[in-house]
């Protein structure tokens, strides 16, 4: 009978310790969708942020098809498995509001990051890159390789599109001061649609014979551009950038279409929306003027609305766009 208490006893403990550590702290990384490689990418910097702070969890999710309705089953399943924070790339600012507010209600923290919430859904909002940096970078990419200056112009997606139009607004206010020997003759809309797109950029070339570039802050647009300029045999008079993802555009990095593009770094991303949402849990304030940690991406401060900045956008060129084509 003792013998029979002993290995019980010896079973048990053994069990206790082949089991698995449960985190202490689980934090949900909610993305617009499953399978898209930028989000991919920002996962991979959320589990460095996770393995770094020890005792986190990340919780990589998301539906399978961008849409409102699709994460708000999402997140209510997170509400239900009582996670600790939540940090969410939103499909929609306003349609989320209900789903997350409740979540706050029970404790959760709940931040947005890359596509804002609307105030009263988050507690603190991430944005990549600052409006007037986003601005400036687009219009630096193109007059850093024109020394002497010249005629660019801007192709982007709808008229309508707010993120877009403020970059474009900043990138105009940054000309006369940073770049006074910039002269931009036209903006053009392609809807971020491809055809449109290169039609646009057809146009352009036909309609401003001394154009040295066409900046694209628009991930569509830069690839149509770029294809124009490379079927008309304008290498190296016409430079195409803006804002690209690397695995899109490397073959335009590579064959001289394009000097250098920009975007943000989602591993950076991924790995800044983790530390804050766990700084949260911690204790951290989310009120205006307060700043949290970002770890290695330093801090953040946060404006008025409880949003801030996470860096100037990342530049792509020759040095490194092989290496980034291949996470997004």
């Amino acid at each position: 009978m003792k013998l029979l208490k002993l290995l019980a006893t010896t079973t048990a403990v053994a069990v206790l310790l082949a089991a698995p550590a449960y985190a202490q702290t689980r934090i949900a990384l909610v993305v617009k969708s499953l399978g898209n490689g930028f989000f991919d990418a920002a996962n991979k910097g959320a589990q460095e942020a996770a393995a770094e702070l020890g005792d986190v969890e990340v919780i990589y999710t998301g539906p399978t098809a961008a849409t409102a309705e699709a994460q708000i089953e999402v997140v209510n399943s997170l509400i239900a498995q009582q996670v600790d924070a939540i940090a969410i790339s939103a499909n929609d600012p306003d349609a989320l509001v209900p789903a997350l507010q409740k979540a706050m209600e029970r404790g959760i923290k709940v931040i947005s990051w890359d596509s804002g919430v609307a105030p009263e859904g988050r507690q603190l909002h991430l944005n990549p890159s600052d409006i007037g940096l986003i601005g400036e970078t687009i219009i630096k990419l193109a007059a850093d390789y024109l020394p002497e200056g010249g005629d660019v112009a801007i192709l982007s997606a709808a008229s309508t599109a707010t993120n877009q139009n403020a970059w474009i607004d900043a990138a105009k206010a940054a000309i006369p001061e940073k770049f006074p020997n910039i002269n931009l003759v036209s903006v053009v809309y392609g809807d971020d649609d491809s055809v449109k797109s290169t039609d646009e950029a057809k146009g352009l070339i036909a309609s401003y014979p001394d154009l040295k570039a066409i900046i694209a802050p628009t991930t569509v647009g830069v690839v149509a551009a770029a294809q124009v300029v490379t079927d008309q045999g304008l290498i190296g008079k016409v430079n195409v950038t803006g804002l690209a993802l690397p695995s899109e555009f490397k073959q335009f990095i590579d064959n001289g279409a394009s000097q250098a593009v920009a975007l943000w770094n989602p591993i950076d991303l991924g790995y800044a929306a983790v530390m804050l949402a766990n700084d949260l849990v911690e204790g951290g304030e989310a009120a205006p003027g307060a700043t949290l940690s970002m770890g290695r991406m330093g801090e953040l401060t946060l404006d008025d609305t409880n949003s801030g900045a996470m860096a100037p956008p990342f530049t792509f060129d020759k040095s490194n766009i092989e290496e980034f084509s291949k996470i997004y």
